[in-house]
């Protein structure tokens, strides 16, 4: 077999044999980089009249309909879009938009709640995701990434990383999905469901019998949700 030598000053690989066929190698290096998005805030009218109080947050991620630069699209579904008909509402939201052909990035995310963490009166003991659609994707990424952080979370019409579902066994999970669904297949959420489950978490599955990819106007009109949330803090199940 004919073995061949790097000929340069390069440390990494000075005098290391290679072979004539591709290498599997792999490196490590820290890089700085700089977050930043656009989002809608929405604070309780009650945060008003007691600002010592410490809140629960709910980060809602849009899909890719709503990207873009134009913050009023992220009204346009979901929770924001219910939030324009609510007086008050016993939740801080963050609804972050991402632009145009991007794709939700989890490390501008972590930014993003770091920042509500300092600046907003956030209990970090509940704060929860939710998304639709290429937003449902990025709530099981994110919760996937840093299980840790959250109190809950409730993916919807969404499809999660199956090799990482134990890493959520400890956060309580509410999925929704139409069972007719061609754009995400309901089978996406029921595989992650049962993942999650069979690592001993607690996850649930809503299906929605004969509706297709919007599984979300029904469930963010669902107020069993948001006393759901309410009833998980970090680090605990309720019994």
């Amino acid at each position: 077999m004919l073995l061949l030598y790097w000929q340069t000053n390069t440390p990494a690989y000075a005098g290391e044999p290679i072979e004539h066929k591709q290498q599997p190698r792999s490196f490590t290096r820290n890089i700085n980089k700089t977050a930043s998005a656009n989002y809608l805030l929405y604070l309780p009218h009650s945060h008003l009249h007691d600002i010592s109080k410490r809140w629960p947050l709910i980060i809602f991620l849009h899909g890719s309909g709503e990207r873009g630069d134009d913050l009023s699209k992220v009204k346009e579904q979901g929770l924001p879009k219910l939030l324009e008909t609510k007086d008050d509402f016993p939740f801080i939201v963050i609804s972050p938009q991402i632009p145009m052909y991007e794709n939700w990035d989890i490390d501008v995310l972590d930014a993003l709640l770091d920042e509500a963490l300092e600046q907003l009166p956030v209990d970090p003991d509940r704060v929860y995701i939710t998304g639709l659609s290429l937003g449902g994707h990025a709530t099981w990424q994110w919760a996937a990434h840093s299980p840790d952080r959250f109190a809950a979370i409730a993916p919807v019409c969404g499809a999660g990383p199956l090799a990482r579902a134990c890493r959520l066994s400890h956060v309580p999970i509410w999925a929704f999905h139409g069972d007719q669904d061609t754009i995400v297949p309901f089978a996406a959420s029921e595989s992650m469901v049962k993942a999650v489950q069979s690592c001993g978490g607690e996850a649930h599955l809503t299906a929605y019998p004969g509706v297709g990819h919007d599984a979300w106007t029904d469930t963010y009109a669902n107020p069993e949700l948001y006393s759901w949330f309410l009833q998980h803090r970090r680090g605990t199940l309720p019994n």
